[in-house]
């Protein structure tokens, strides 16, 4: 008898606390459940969204390295931030993990300022362009052919074939002299001729070495004087070229205004130095 009653006792222990557990199997079972599917919707929807993203960035032509670093970056925090959630659905207690995750960004920002502003000022160049690959550009005190745009560094190639590698952030920041970017340039020659000169003459020599297929003649060319110095008059001559036979133009012009203008007769001025000697006077 005692046997059957400790049995008993048993079985409806066990009974009560199914009873309990229950509830709470069912609760969490649907919170569970709830988070799964929120959590499957979820990533489905920021694998789409950041799809689109990449496709939006395509269609304004941005860089494929821009493309693919801000795709991928708003993939990840978007899924971080899904994780987060539904592990507050579930009934985690998420403010330890959120503030852990904020003091870890706070440290890397502080870690990596140099770097987050050349990434920064990567993002603003290869979304907005203010120089391509290929183009000829003066910045930070060099000059150059863009070779490379990353998100970090850009790399220049100089007229000497040297590669300088420049942070984003400084190139971003300061003033930027794109030659490459308008299809003509123009050229201001200037040569100093003697004030004996015949002016006239010593201009339509320059319009006339101006007479060449590779100068523009829309807008036409123009020679004028410049300025009056004190031992020379100053002749300028400007003309229109495409940007690839600019430094050809100006080698041209370099190498032939001394010998037409002496043809012509007109004398180029020379600098002039004046030397004062004192003589010494005997005791």
């Amino acid at each position: 008898m005692d046997l059957n009653t400790g049995v008993t006792a048993e079985v409806d222990h066990l009974v009560k606390q199914t009873h309990e557990w229950i509830p709470m199997v069912m609760q969490y079972s649907s919170r569970v459940a709830l988070a799964l599917v929120t959590l499957l919707i979820g990533w489905w929807l920021i694998n789409k969204l950041t799809f689109r993203v990449g496709q939006l960035l395509a269609l304004r032509h941005a860089d494929l390295a821009l493309q693919g670093f801000v795709s991928t970056l708003a993939n990840i925090i978007l899924k971080v931030l899904l994780v987060v959630s539904v592990a507050s659905m579930i009934g985690v207690e998420t403010t330890s993990f959120v503030a852990a995750i904020g003091a870890a960004g706070l440290a890397i920002g502080l870690a990596l300022q140099g770097s987050l502003a050349n990434f920064a000022g990567g993002v603003l160049i290869l979304l907005f362009r203010p120089f391509r690959i290929g183009d000829s550009i003066e910045a930070v005190g060099v000059s150059g052919t863009v070779d490379n745009i990353q998100i970090f560094h850009t790399h220049l190639r100089t007229g000497d074939n040297k590669v300088v590698i420049i942070p984003n952030g400084n190139l971003s920041n300061g003033i930027i002299t794109n030659t490459s970017r308008q299809p003509t340039r123009r050229i201001a020659f200037n040569v100093a001729v003697d004030y004996d000169a015949d002016l006239k003459r010593a201009l339509q020599v320059l319009l006339d070495m101006a007479k060449d297929p590779r100068v523009l003649q829309d807008p036409a060319p123009s020679a004028t004087v410049a300025t009056l110095g004190e031992n020379s008059i100053t002749l300028s001559l400007g003309v229109w070229t495409s940007s690839a036979d600019m430094g050809a133009v100006t080698a041209m012009l370099n190498l032939e205004a001394r010998d037409l203008l002496r043809a012509a007769g007109i004398q180029i001025a020379y600098p002039k130095v004046m030397r004062i000697q004192e003589t010494p006077t005997k005791a």
